[in-house]
């Protein structure tokens, strides 16, 4: 472990990943993982193990091979879930295994190889391993079992990187370095990307573990933890002293009002604990009244500091503040961000709450900073950035509207049905619409993609390859399938547009998908009163119970953290689809 990073042109650098360490040793007749204290893992992480085995064929050439690496349960492609991870190791009833594999399936994040073609090659230079590491997956499909982690030669790039997608942290590698096993050897160093709160300490044991409780509303405290490492010996021999001479022994501890602040630095906090805590200092000029599980969220979020955030207390949904929307944003980016991207940007902007005076804007502000905002020559906003959109979000920036092209392209990348129950009781028209319109896309063999609009409605998206079809050409193909749904079922569904006369139905909307209109954007936040996100969905989760009020700001967040984004392969499935060969229509 290491507090900097080394530099120089002798380093190249990696996304640290927290899981198991794993080694697949795979040959012609075998798959198999191993920890690493040599347990086999095959019964607890069966779909990489089939995986490897119905793709055997692509990589004979290179049979048998060990391949290092750590093997996770993915949020997104550079953040792992370890409490997903841990659970899955735990797991022993092979029916739950197969459940949670199906639904929230293991990677392996592979690094280095240790065996190729049957070759001990340890004793190669890493570069040179990795390079035969490469040999083996690019032979292999792009489907999330096997991904090989990035590798970084900037060190700027990768702290870019580990900020804007909370990683775990930075590994350092030597480029001529050989595999060796241990940890006493510096040509691998780990660098942690540590949260620095801020806590109470108002237990002490004999063992010399101080708990950590924190103040809210100034008499409730909060339990987030146990630490008990890194204090200097008289900083830790000053603490037992105080609290053995003026606490209170209660079965083996001493416990003290709360009144000795400290800042220690966590990997986060999870079910009510703090992950690899560590005291950075005991500091008497922090205020108890200034901990507070607010401050803690603030601290966990890491908010750049290039982007001033003020007002935090604001009430901008009922019980929901501008500290909750810029915490929301700031957690959901590296899930919204690529559907901004390059697009230009219209948004609604509530700077008072949503119940106030609220307003359209596509063209950037004369006070918007350039350096985290980007624009078209006519001035709309474009943000490609996590500091941009944490800088709209604190100016009051509420909805996120987005066209169906980029700036720099005429033709469309995506084709979007807007299925538009008249209130939120006839949600269900929406959901019988949903299931009906992806079974014709089925048969066309296109996959689509649903989520909530986050009013009363809901949007199927199928993505396209950019440039394959023209907005004239995507128009005749949206009205042929809305007027097949419309005669299927005309007491139900209508494209008449004025509502005066839809009478209740379901209007299916194909006209708004055109040059320059636009849709609320995946995980964008609405005006609505009950703060909903316009949130994806898995296709198994459209059933008639389905509530688009239960996705909100407060839980869409965990949400797609425990289930994985139901968007995540959306720009991969794109760039394949090619749309030409419908528009006979």
């Amino acid at each position: 472990m290491s507090e900097t990073v080394p530099t120089g042109d002798e380093w190249l650098y990696e996304i640290k990943y927290d899981g198991f360490r794993c080694r697949l040793i795979w040959t012609q007749e075998t798959v198999t993982l191993l920890s690493k204290n040599n347990h086999d893992l095959n019964e607890r992480f069966p779909e990489v193990v089939e995986w490897c085995k119905s793709n055997s064929q692509h990589v004979k050439d290179y049979l048998p091979v060990e391949i290092d690496g750590e093997l996770v349960v993915l949020n997104h492609r550079y953040q792992a879930n370890f409490s997903l991870i841990q659970v899955r190791g735990r797991m022993k009833s092979t029916e739950r295994i197969q459940e949670k594999a199906k639904l929230r399936p293991a990677s392996l994040m592979a690094f280095d190889l240790t065996r190729f073609a049957g070759v001990e090659v340890r004793d190669l230079p890493l570069v040179k391993r990795k390079e035969q590491l490469g040999t083996i997956t690019n032979c292999l499909p792009n489907d999330e079992r096997i991904l090989v982690v990035d590798t970084f030669t900037e060190l700027p790039v990768i702290e870019r990187c580990v900020f804007n997608y909370q990683c775990e942290g930075i590994v350092a590698k030597k480029k001529t370095s050989v595999y060796q096993k241990g940890k006493r050897h510096y040509d691998w160093l780990k660098i942690k990307n540590w949260r620095v709160i801020q806590g109470l300490h108002s237990i002490i044991r004999a063992m010399a573990t101080l708990q950590c409780r924190l103040l809210r509303i100034k008499v409730l405290h909060i339990t987030i933890g146990k630490c008990k490492h890194g204090l200097s010996k008289a900083s830790s021999s000053m603490l037992h002293e105080l609290f053995q001479q003026k606490g209170e022994e209660k079965n083996g501890e001493y416990h003290l009002p709360p009144a000795v602040v400290g800042k220690i630095r966590t990997l986060g906090v999870e079910s009510g604990e703090m992950r690899e805590p560590e005291f950075q200092q005991i500091d008497p000029s922090i205020e108890v009244k200034d901990c507070t599980v607010s401050q803690v969220e603030l601290d966990l979020a890491q908010f750049p500091g290039s982007v001033p955030i003020k007002n935090l207390q604001k009430e901008l949904w009922p019980r929901l503040t501008k500290k909750d929307l810029l915490i929301y944003m700031r957690h959901i980016a590296p899930y919204m961000l690529p559907f901004l991207k390059d697009k230009a940007l219209t948004i609604i902007r509530a700077p008072d709450g949503v119940t106030k005076e609220t307003f359209f804007q596509k063209q950037i502000p004369d006070y918007a900073p350039r350096d985290v905002l980007e624009t078209t020559e006519v001035n709309e906003i474009v943000c490609n950035r996590l500091e941009g959109l944490l800088w709209l979000a604190n100016h009051g920036s509420i909805e996120y509207h987005v066209p169906f092209q980029r700036v720099c392209c005429e033709q469309p990348n995506e084709i979007v049905f807007d299925l538009d129950p008249p209130n939120r009781e006839h949600f269900y028209l929406a959901i019988h619409a949903a299931h009906l319109l992806k079974q014709i896309l089925d048969d066309l063999d296109l996959i689509s993609f649903v989520k909530t609009s986050g009013n009363k409605g809901l949007q199927v998206f199928i993505p396209i390859k950019e440039g394959s079809v023209t907005y004239e050409e995507t128009a005749l193909i949206t009205e042929g399938i809305a007027n097949i749904m419309v005669e299927a079922h005309p007491d139900n569904y209508t494209t008449e547009r004025l509502k005066k006369n839809r009478n209740e139905r379901l209007y299916v909307d194909y006209v708004q998908h055109g040059k320059d209109k636009t849709l609320i954007a995946p995980y964008s936040p609405r005006l609505q009163i009950e703060g909903t996100i316009s949130t994806p969905l898995y296709w198994h989760e459209l059933t008639e119970d389905l509530d688009p009020t239960n996705y909100t700001l407060s839980n869409v967040v965990t949400r797609v953290r425990d289930i994985g984004c139901p968007f995540a392969s959306y720009s991969e499935l794109g760039n394949n689809n090619e749309w030409s060969h419908y528009c006979v229509w």
